[in-house]
């Protein structure tokens, strides 16, 4: 089984793109040579769309269906995510961790390209050692990448622009619920992080959240789509550990550990004037989570859903 995390992106694209028309996505080729794919920047995108831009975007390591989430007296659409390389899955591909950017251009990037490129610190931890021919970037935005961009990419990844592909999505858009709802297992994987937890000690992740409704416009949408994972979202993760030791860290996970629990994300960022790191970093994760222990096979339990939060944040 070949485990490069872009070669197996790309050939996922490579679907996609052969069915564009019946997705709703639209695949261009810049001057450089790079391919855009959008699934829902200007595109029209959808469900499908959103499915396999997340699937690529997890380096293809990342099971992702279309499932029922049921939150008080509602019944949401969602998504299920399984995965048994959570690390490399999580972090090494899906996170968004490299900041791309040049004049107005601005950019998170996510996807299994950072994996080659290891222009993030986080790469020093991760066990992971990535070759490939072509990359694959996932970016939350709806401008095309300048030339620059896709320049500093291809320098950084080692490969020509014409190795490169970039899946584009707004955040109020179909696929952008969905892709940053099939992110729930990897704000779990990140908030361990964060409390200084060894990612490869976590062996399988699991989880469900629902997919927010498309609010009208991208900043209302950031509000939204962080809502869906932070009172909605829901994972399991088998992880090495002693009871003890598994048990604390069930009650560190959740969103809930955090002050800020409670809050639409959207107030909270107007009330921090959009500046995220004001933002208290333990509010990132899942609402609630179940940790099941690898060495004694006892499951923890910590947080829970916040129905109401969700309900004010997805119907107002």
């Amino acid at each position: 089984m070949n485990l490069s995390l872009n070669e197996r992106a790309a050939s996922l694209v490579d679907g996609l793109v052969g069915d564009a028309a019946a997705l709703g996505i639209e695949a261009r080729t810049l001057e450089s040579g790079a391919r855009v794919v959008d699934c829902g920047a200007r595109a029209r995108g959808g469900l499908q769309a959103g499915l396999g831009f997340t699937a690529a975007c997890m380096g293809g390591l990342g099971r992702v269906d279309p499932v029922a989430v049921v939150i008080g007296e509602r019944t949401w659409p969602g998504v299920g995510v399984a995965v048994d390389e959570p690390a490399a899955a999580c972090l090494a591909a899906q996170y968004a961790g490299w900041k791309l950017e040049h004049e107005d251009f601005f950019a998170m990037a996510s996807g299994p390209g950072r994996a080659l490129a290891r222009a993030e610190d986080l790469f020093a931890e991760l066990a992971w050692h990535e070759q490939a021919e072509r990359a694959v970037l996932c970016l939350e935005t709806r401008q095309t990448p300048p030339v620059e961009i896709v320049e500093k990419v291809a320098q950084r990844c080692g490969l020509e622009p014409s190795a490169l592909t970039f899946l584009i999505a707004g955040t109020a858009s179909v696929c952008g619920s969905v892709q940053i709802s099939g992110r729930v297992v990897e704000t779990a994987l990140h908030k361990l992080h964060e409390l200084e937890v060894d990612p490869a000690r976590v062996r399988s992740g699991w989880g469900c959240c629902p997919v927010a409704p498309v609010a009208a416009d991208d900043p209302a949408a950031i509000g939204r789509t962080n809502d869906a994972v932070l009172y909605g979202g829901t994972v399991h993760l088998w992880i090495e550990g002693t009871d003890e030791e598994v048990a604390e860290l069930a009650r560190r996970l959740p969103s809930s550990a955090s002050e800020a629990f409670g809050t639409p994300f959207g107030e909270l960022l107007a009330a921090a004037n959009w500046n995220f790191y004001d933002i208290d970093p333990m509010l990132f994760s899942p609402a609630a989570v179940t940790l099941t222990s690898t060495e004694s096979g006892r499951a923890h339990h910590g947080g829970s859903l916040a129905p109401d939060v969700l309900e004010r944040s997805f119907t107002r």
